[in-house]
């Protein structure tokens, strides 16, 4: 029997509202503004790329809407991968990765050459509560640990 392909088109609502949303992009914008509205601090919707940042702490946090993957994806810089230790340092990141980071792991920006805090989520069937507990999981990570890692390792 050949493999079927179930294609299933993507769920945009909020479960806990029964909102929906006629795409990823106004979904994410309309959690946004309520993240602003709940936090009182001001957030810019996305913008024509998908794009916008935020800061919590001593973390600066962009929120990426990658509808052509289908996913959500949040990053905020740690620092500069440090020009010695690395082997350690890097040994460090993967056990902080393992249960401290939550749903997000430290990543390295190849293009940028520093290290980051990122998750990545499905799109579809994202709702409120999951988009903020990401939120504040990166910006924990990433506001708890940029000092720790910069004073241990340098930069």
């Amino acid at each position: 029997m050949p493999d079927a392909q179930v294609t299933m088109k993507p769920i945009y609502a909020d479960r806990a509202s029964g909102q929906t949303y006629p795409d990823a992009r106004s979904m994410v914008d309309a959690y946004i503004a309520r993240f602003a509205e709940r936090s009182g601090s001001p957030v810019a919707p996305l913008d024509a790329g998908g794009y916008t940042q935020l800061r919590r702490g001593s973390a600066s946090v962009g929120v990426n809407v990658l509808e052509d993957h289908g996913v959500l994806l949040l990053v905020a810089p740690v620092m500069p991968v440090p020009l010695t230790g690395g082997e350690t340092f890097f040994r460090k990141l993967l056990e902080l990765s393992f249960l401290t980071t939550s749903d997000a792991a430290f990543a390295l920006d190849a293009h940028r050459n520093e290290i980051v805090v990122r998750t990545l989520r499905r799109l579809s069937g994202l709702d409120y509560e999951e988009f903020e507990d990401l939120l504040h999981t990166v910006t924990r990570v990433a506001d708890d640990w940029d000092d720790r890692l910069r004073e241990e390792f340098g930069q």
